[in-house]
């Protein structure tokens, strides 16, 4: 055989062994791509993203998009070639393993965690949009989750309103810990709750729980890495009874970072007029109670996502404009937000043709 025929069959055999190894050889990484985005106005499956009864609504039209990523699921086992065409892609993201699923989190338990979030970002995003409208939003502390395998199970359950422990009342999640944390381990704190069905019912029918119940539970001593303490095993969050009923229907989306977005839209159909002028206006953020505005993962993915689907202006939270700004997609104006207000300042000046004075996003260096 000659030399060259050889040298030739060689490389490709080379070649072709290193093809085979790359894809049977597993590597630390995940990718992200833009996922879909939804008009928080219009339809999804058949039926309206917002749904408002009890109170006046308004047409809207234009869009107020919210926008997603998709992501390789924590069980997914990414080759070498596959992170290889992910680098070189420019509408994807490769990142390692532990960026979106720290701590060896599996699917379910990010799952999990990604519905609470986004249920609580919907909460929150009635409660900024009411707020900032000035219609009165009562909030409650409540049990958010009770661990398995801690003296609170089967003693408490999540919904539970806490209105006091060991009598004294509790404005804010963050009293709860406190007072707890005033025993010793193994010593009994009281619960004053409303239990979850009653909490339920009257949210239901608009009216405020009044039946209360006291529940005694054993503290025990912590096993985390902080501080030793007493715990009963619960964490507190907050929930919201409403003048009226705003329910968001939206399957298959997880996180937090739809909040800003589905504030927009919950003020845009309870507000004569529209806040876009018709424009197809897309964005993203997390939105606390107060209208604050925070960053989320993966901007620049849904970034190209929107201009996709042909968004021409894209809210970003102010700590996300560096990000976004490095590769904005031709076409589309990448709007700094803080809250609810500057969201609602641009949409005056885009709707009005002042768009070149909105607040932009620039590269910082």
């Amino acid at each position: 055989m000659p030399r060259r025929t050889a040298t030739m069959l060689a490389s490709t055999l080379m070649l072709i062994a290193l093809l085979c190894a790359g894809v049977f050889l597993p590597v630390p990484y995940s990718e992200m791509s833009p996922g879909p985005t939804v008009n928080t106005l219009g339809e999804h499956d058949g039926e309206p993203v917002l749904q408002i009864s009890g109170h006046k609504t308004y047409p809207t039209t234009g869009h107020l998009n919210m926008t997603t990523v998709r992501v390789t699921s924590a069980d997914y086992r990414m080759n070498l070639v596959e992170a290889v065409y992910g680098w070189l892609a420019h509408d994807d993201k490769i990142v390692p393993h532990d960026t979106l699923y720290p701590d060896g989190k599996t699917e379910e338990q990010s799952t999990q965690e990604n519905a609470e979030e986004f249920s609580q970002s919907q909460e929150s995003a009635k409660v900024a949009a009411l707020k900032e409208l000035g219609v009165p939003v009562r909030s409650w502390v409540i049990v958010s989750t009770v661990i398995k395998g801690t003296p609170a199970q089967g003693k408490l359950h999540a919904g539970d309103v806490i209105k006091a422990v060991d009598g004294t009342a509790v404005k804010q999640p963050a009293d709860v810990a406190k007072l707890v944390t005033k025993h010793k381990p193994g010593q009994s704190v009281v619960f004053t709750i409303v239990p979850a069905k009653e909490q339920a019912a009257a949210k239901k029918a608009h009216r405020t729980a009044t039946a209360t119940k006291d529940i005694t539970i054993t503290t025990k001593q912590s096993d985390d890495s902080g501080a030793k303490r007493a715990i009963v095993g619960i964490s507190a969050g907050t929930d919201h009874t409403f003048p009226f009923t705003v329910d968001i229907k939206l399957a298959d989306v997880g996180g937090p970072s739809a909040g800003l977005m589905f504030a927009l839209g919950i003020y845009d159909k309870l507000t004569p007029g529209d806040l876009t002028g018709g424009k197809f206006v897309a964005g993203t953020g997390t939105i606390d109670d107060d209208g604050k505005v925070g960053p989320i993962g993966g901007v620049e993915m849904k970034t190209v996502g929107a201009r996709g689907k042909g968004a021409q202006y894209f809210l970003t939270p102010a700590d996300n404009c560096a990000a976004a700004a490095k590769d904005t997609p031709a076409g589309l104006t990448l709007v700094k937000v803080n809250t609810i207000g500057d969201a609602l300042d641009a949409l005056k000046d885009i709707r009005s043709g002042k768009a070149a004075d909105v607040p932009k996003c620039t590269v910082k260096g």
